[in-house]
């Protein structure tokens, strides 16, 4: 069949940007990506921050790529949650906007709840309570009398920001809105009660707007720039797992999600928040969906750990340390991978054998420690997939069976296998590029291409291979996870 149409997918991973376009020929939809570019933070003076404006150019180069591929049809930008920039009254950009990483908001926890309790913090919010939140970013910034503060008239997140720098709209889209814990998911507006008892300023917020709302046509300068003419810009789902999830090949109530990359996010789809003591004991999240939908889930630290141990370990790919985890002796020393210690940039290696230390385990000699780590880092994770799918039956009252995995943990074939191993479900694994296609979906849905995110997910099917994993009985599973369970965590 013909080519229909084509979108661009601008995706802001952790590691690294990319371009993607989607050809879309009205039955199967294909890839071609166009320019990537690195994206990690800088440090200026002990704090870190988004490099915003060379971010942006690399949009704009990955815009004139992808027009060569052809007409654009549409075009949207989507990144991770929590991190924004402040502009004056005439849309200037107040410094560079902080990265979540940087570690101002120490501290901004326990200020907040001196202020509101936890309890009334999730009732609001039905946000996994994490030092990371805008919410506490924003509270570091009041806690410090930022001049900042005192001369910004918006806030915008990142997918936001580069829209505005798109276009020239101000405003917010609801699935990286719904990620600060500045947003009321039951109203679906923002927590201004809530935010105001806090002292966390309210006239900052702009306007919502929904998933696969039409920004408008990119500005004349940017247009004429890339080559790429008035390609109509699109708040798609500005928050990339929103993005994942809407590209994941879900199958019923049987089947929960993982979008697997730097960070985990496990969970599952719902009609409404799920906001109880029992959610917020258990520290779940829930943030807003397309099509109205609810993502009842649990962010986990995820191959940021083995990302941070190969920035150590510099003679590694990741194909060896993979090698030497299979070889590496199974269900030994663990640890709980949400622990603070790991958060930040650092020697991440030795702070695993610091935690092996505290928690009283026993690691190999030192020349088996790549092996030794790297595995204790994906059996870890996949037991902490375990243990939130268990939370998420006893949450939702569903039994799940299958677990569909999405993401760059995709090419982790043993992370995967042992998911299954330690959940006791079937893992169906794919596509990698859940973000760049669930970006792409919004927009086809936007456009009228494509009908819901139903039928996307249908053409999902039809366009991108599924590999399965079954799950392999070992008593040493139940056994680490007890192990696992003492370790303590959320």
């Amino acid at each position: 069949m013909a080519q229909r149409l084509s979108c661009l997918a601008l995706d802001l991973g952790a590691e690294s940007g990319r371009a993607i376009v989607g050809h879309f020929d009205g039955e199967s939809l294909r890839l071609a990506e166009v320019h990537r570019f690195p994206n990690g933070p800088v440090r200026l003076r002990g704090s870190l921050y988004w490099d915003a404006p060379r971010l942006f150019t690399e949009i704009e180069t990955g815009i004139a790529r992808g027009a060569r591929e052809g007409r654009l049809a549409g075009l949207a930008v989507d990144t991770w949650g929590v991190d924004f920039a402040l502009l004056d009254r005439d849309g200037e950009m107040l410094g560079l906007p902080y990265h979540y990483r940087d570690l101002r908001t120490a501290g901004m926890e326990a200020l907040a709840f001196s202020r509101a309790s936890r309890e009334e913090i999730f009732a609001a919010t039905g946000i996994q309570l994490m030092p990371i939140n805008s919410l506490y970013q924003l509270l570091a910034l009041v806690a410090k009398e930022s001049p900042l503060l005192a001369a910004a008239a918006t806030l915008l997140f990142m997918p936001d920001l580069f829209h505005f720098w798109l276009t020239g709209r101000q405003v917010s889209e609801t699935t990286i809105a719904s990620t600060s814990q500045l947003y009321d998911p039951q109203r679906g507006t923002w927590a201004c009660g809530l935010l105001a008892k806090l002292g966390v300023p309210t006239h900052l917020l702009p306007p919502l707007v929904p998933p696969g709302t039409v920004l408008g046509p990119l500005l004349a300068e940017v247009a004429a720039a890339t080559g790429a003419g008035p390609v109509p810009v699109i708040a798609a789902a500005g928050h990339d797992t929103a993005a994942a999830v809407a590209a994941v090949p879900l199958a019923g109530p049987e089947a929960a999600y993982l979008s697997s990359g730097t960070w985990s996010l496990i969970g599952v789809e719902t009609a409404q928040p799920v906001i109880t003591p029992l959610s917020l004991a258990y520290n779940f999240t829930n943030e807003a969906g397309v099509a109205g939908t609810i993502r009842l889930l649990k962010n986990i630290a995820g191959l940021w750990l083995l990302q941070q141990c190969r920035r150590v370990w510099q003679r590694y790919d990741y194909a060896a340390l993979t090698e030497l985890a299979s070889a590496a002796p199974a269900c030994g020393p663990l640890i709980d991978p949400d622990d603070p210690a790991f958060l930040a940039v650092g020697d991440t290696p030795e702070r695993i054998q610091e935690a092996w230390a505290r928690t009283g385990q026993q690691g190999e000699p030192a020349p088996g420690m790549p092996g030794i780590i790297t595995r204790c880092i994906l059996e870890s994770l996949a037991l902490a997939y375990c243990r939130t799918l268990r939370r998420l039956e006893e949450l939702t009252g569903r039994t799940v069976r299958v677990l569909n995995v999405v993401g760059g943990g995709v090419k982790n074939r043993l992370l995967c296998q042992w998911t299954a191993d330690a959940t006791g479900c079937v893992v169906q694994a794919g596509p990698v590029e859940a973000t760049a296609i669930g970006n792409l979906l919004a927009q086809l849905v936007a456009l009228g291409e494509v009908a819901d995110f139903a039928q996307g997910r249908e053409l999902v099917r039809r366009s991108f291979p599924v590999e399965v994993y079954e799950p392999r009985p070992d008593a040493r599973w139940p056994e680490a996870m007890a192990r696992f369970a003492a370790l303590g965590g959320p």
